[in-house]
Parts: C-alpha cells; structure tokens; sequence
C-alpha cells in the first residue's frame, strides 16, 4: 500500500531550515569551546609545568694536568665574569685546587643560566666555589636568592616563578638597569637534580649568610657545609679571603672553624661593608675536607 507523503507548507519549510541551521551553529559553537579547552590545557601544561632540560652545561675550561684523582672535582662558577672578572683569583684558587689534585671545572658567567644550577649536582662535586652576585629583599629580608646570567622574562620559566623557586633581580650595568633570574631557597630543595654528596660551598657573594634560609636548602640537598658572608661584600675582599680560604682549607687540611677563622684574622672583616665569613650548620665547623 503507497503512502503520500506530505509536502510542507513554506513557513513550515523555513522553521525546519532555520531549526537545520540552528543545530548547526550550535554543533559548530561546542566544537570550537571543546577545541579551545584542549587547547588551553595543552598549552597550559606546556607552559606552566617545570623545565624537563637534563642537559648539562659544558665548562668552559676543565683541568688538564697529569695524575689528578678523578674522584676529587672541584667547580669555579664565575658569573661575576660578566661585570667584575678577575682571572688572578680565577688562576690562584685552581693552582690551589689542582696541587691537591683536583680536577677543576670552570664556568664562566654565559654559562650560569637557571638550568646550569638546576643540574649542578649531576657532576658530583666535591667543592663548589659560587663567585655569584646575590640579594636579599631592599628591606633586608630573605630570601636569599643567586643570580643567574639569563635575562628575566615573565613568559620563561612560569612554573618556578609561580612556585617561588625562582625569582626576579636586577643591577646597574653601565648605568642600565639589567634583570636577571635570580635562584631562591625554594628551587635549591625542589628543583636540583639529585644530592650533594658530603660537598662544602663556598658562597662568595654578598648577603650569603645574612638569612640561613640558602643554607638551609644546600645543606637539605646533602651539602656538609655552607661557607658565606654575614652581609655585603666587595668583589676584591671576598676573592682575597676566598683564597685564603681555600689554602686553608684544602692545601693545610684546616676544619672549617680554623679555616674561616684564620681566614678573618688575616685579611679581616670587609672594609666598607664590616661583613665577616660565616658557616652553617655550626657542627660542620669540626669538619675537615678529605684529600
């Protein structure tokens, strides 16, 4: 048996048009918000998650002499290169380093970038020399917080920042402001890949041990101990005292205490700023480094 089907009217037809685009339009507007979701997600993923870079940064100059114990590294991380080099430091406290046959890693200031400290302790060093400049807050509360050489950027590194594991500093270059990431506390703890085994830092720029909150993060992360200045420092005072420092501590196999206490007897407190080296924790004072 045939049916006849019903022809619609015209305004019918229009309604079922227009019902037809409807559907569309909104078939069409869910698609685009699914997509800008999954879109936004990914993109929030990609920026906000931490940096998964397992790269290591190459010295820039290693230790070439014969017969040194390659189990004895040492790391001269220079980034005060960049605006107060000095090179007679540089040589004197890798002659020190390397007579006690260290192998000596240098970095020089390009090379001090936020993923260079990320994976400083992948190389397994002994002794870590931080020719770095460092800041507390203008009104002289932690953090503590190590400069790097990577110029800031609100867009880089947003997960750290969000974090508080990294953060912004700035200094007078040529009379130009310049503004660079700058390693807090919190990204020593969360952020370096692996442990320090046993290793003694010496923190030669300012405001070192101003706060402990630094200290308390390297020594956290397994160093033994911290060595740094109470307050602000001079370039040239604290590399003088540095390698005093260093004669003491590795070539006399002085403990710490003797070490950073000779030390302040012989070249004395900083002339401008009246700053003195400290260490933490005070227990490792009775440590002396093995050779």
């Amino acid at each position: 048996m045939k049916t006849k089907e019903k022809r619609l009217g015209t305004k019918a037809q229009i309604r079922s048009e227009k019902e037809k685009e409807r559907r569309i339009a909104v078939a069409i507007f869910l698609t685009i918000i699914l997509l800008s979701v999954a879109l936004s997600a990914y993109f929030g993923y990609t920026i906000l998650s931490p940096s998964p870079d397992l790269s290591f940064t190459e010295p820039t100059q290693q230790s070439k002499a014969e017969n040194l114990n390659l189990k004895l590294k040492a790391a001269i991380v220079d980034q005060l290169s960049l605006t107060l080099p000095n090179q007679t430091f540089i040589q004197t406290a890798t002659d020190i380093l390397e007579q006690a046959n260290y192998c000596v890693d240098y970095y020089s200031g390009v090379r001090v970038t936020v993923d260079f400290y990320r994976n400083l302790l992948t190389h397994a060093y002994n002794i870590i020399i931080l020719r770095v400049h460092s800041c507390i807050r203008e009104d002289g509360s932690p953090p503590v917080a190590f400069f790097t050489s990577e110029p800031y950027s609100q867009n880089s590194h947003v997960y750290e920042q969000l974090a508080d594991e990294l953060g912004e500093a700035h200094y007078v270059v040529g009379g130009k402001e310049e503004d660079y990431f700058a390693v807090n506390p919190n990204f020593v703890v969360k952020c370096l890949n692996g442990r320090f085994q046993n290793s003694v830092i010496i923190m030669m720029g300012c405001n070192g041990l101003t706060h402990t909150d630094m200290a308390e993060a390297f020594a956290e992360k397994g160093a033994k101990a911290y060595i740094s200045w109470n307050g602000s420092v001079s370039a040239s005072h604290t590399d003088e005292a540095t390698a005093q420092l260093l004669q003491h501590l590795v070539t006399e196999s002085q403990t710490i205490r003797q070490a950073v206490d000779n030390t302040m007897k012989e070249v004395g407190p900083d002339q401008e700023y009246n700053s003195t080296l400290d260490y933490y924790p005070h227990e490792s004072g009775n440590y002396a480094i093995q050779r």
